[in-house]
C-alpha cells in the first residue's frame, strides 16, 4: 500500500485549475455536473483512505476493541510513518464525520422548519410571505417543491423581473440544484482541498438557473436587472445548500454574463484548450484517486485478514 494511501488526500489539488476555468469556459450545466462528480468521488476516496489509516492508528491504542493482530508490525508497515499519521487520522476522521453530520442535520432542520412555516398557505407552487425582509429561494421536498418569496422583494421588482425571479427559482427546483450544493458542501467538509470546487459549483448552479430563466422569459437583460436589484437588498437563503435568486457570490459576473450572448453548449471541452487540459487533469486525478483508494482498501483488507487469528 505504502505512499499510495496518502494520494487521495492531496489529489484534489489537481482539480483546482478546472474549478477556476469551468466558470469561464464551460456551460453552467456542464460545469455543475462535472465539478460535483469530481468533488464527490475525490471526497469519498480521501475518506476511505483516512479511515484505513485510522484503523492502523486505533489498533495501537491500549484497550482498543480491535483484534491484537491488527497492531502487528506487518500491519503497521503498510502505512508509512504509522506512529504519527495513524493516530493523527483518528481525530481527523472524527472531525469529518461530526462536521458532515452537523451539515446534514442543519440542512434537514431548515427544510423542515420552512415547510412547517408554509403549512397554512395554499398548496401552490409559489408561496408569497408578507415580510419586510427581501428574500427568495427554492424549497424542495415536502408534498411539493415550492418557490418562497417575500412581498418586500416582489415590491422592488418590475413585472418582467418578477417573471425572471420565478423562472430562476423553478429552474433550481427542476434541476435539483440543492443536491449538487449539498454534495459539494459535504465533499469540502471531507477534504478542505475541495473547497474551491464548492465555490465554483455554487456559482455554476446560479448561472445555470440564470440561463434557464433567460430562455424561458426571452429577455436576458430583465434577468440581469432582477439579479442586480435582488443582490442589493436580499439577505440570501436560510442555508447554503438551498438555492436562491440572490445567492452570495460574484453577482457582477453573473450580470455581465447575462448581458452577453448565451454560452455554447458543449458536453466536453477540446483537449487543445486550457479548460480542456484542466478538465483532463481533474479527470486523471479523480481516476488515480479512485485507483489508489481501491488499491489501499484491498491491500489493507488482505493484510488485516492475514493478521486476524481464526
Amino acid at each position: 500500500m505504502g505512499i499510495f494511501v496518502f494520494l487521495p488526500l492531496v489529489l484534489p489539488l489537481t482539480a483546482w485549475p478546472i474549478a477556476r476555468l469551468a466558470e469561464q469556459h464551460l456551460h453552467p450545466r456542464t460545469a455543475t455536473r462535472l465539478l460535483t462528480g469530481v468533488a464527490a468521488v475525490m471526497a469519498l476516496c480521501s475518506t476511505v483512505c483516512l479511515a484505513l489509516v485510522m484503523v492502523v492508528g486505533t489498533a495501537q491504542l491500549p484497550g482498543n476493541p480491535l483484534p491484537d493482530g491488527w497492531s502487528d508490525p506487518e500491519v503497521r508497515a503498510a502505512v508509512p510513518y504509522d506512529e504519527v499519521v495513524g493516530k493523527a487520522a483518528i481525530p481527523a476522521l472524527c472531525a469529518v464525520v461530526a462536521a458532515s453530520a452537523r451539515a446534514l442535520w442543519r440542512h434537514g432542520r431548515v427544510r423542515r422548519r420552512a415547510h412547517r412555516a408554509l403549512a397554512g398557505l395554499p398548496g401552490t407552487g409559489v408561496a408569497v410571505l408578507p415580510d419586510d425582509v427581501p428574500y427568495a429561494y427554492a424549497l424542495p421536498g415536502g408534498r411539493r417543491d415550492r418557490v418562497v418569496v417575500s412581498t418586500a422583494l416582489l415590491d422592488r421588482l418590475r413585472p418582467a423581473e418578477r417573471r425572471a425571479l420565478f423562472a430562476h427559482e423553478r429552474a433550481h427546483l427542476a434541476a435539483r440544484h440543492h443536491r449538487f450544493l449539498l454534495a459539494v458542501r459535504l465533499a469540502a467538509l471531507a477534504n478542505p482541498f475541495l473547497r474551491p470546487l464548492r465555490t465554483a459549483v455554487a456559482y455554476a448552479a446560479e448561472r445555470w438557473a440564470d440561463e434557464a430563466a433567460a430562455r424561458v422569459i426571452g429577455d436576458r437583460r430583465a434577468v440581469a436587472t432582477a439579479i442586480g436589484k435582488a443582490a442589493l437588498v436580499s439577505r440570501g437563503t436560510p442555508v447554503a445548500t438551498l438555492a436562491g435568486f440572490a445567492a452570495p457570490g460574484p453577482v457582477p459576473r453573473r450580470v455581465a454574463a447575462l448581458l452577453g450572448p448565451p454560452p455554447a453548449v458543449r458536453t466536453w471541452p477540446s483537449l487543445f484548450t486550457s479548460v480542456g487540459l484542466a478538465a483532463w487533469a481533474a479527470a486523471a486525478g479523480t481516476a488515480v484517486s479512485a485507483m489508489s483508494s481501491a488499491n489501499a482498501a484491498v491491500t489493507m483488507f488482505l493484510i488485516l485478514r492475514a493478521a486476524t487469528p481464526l
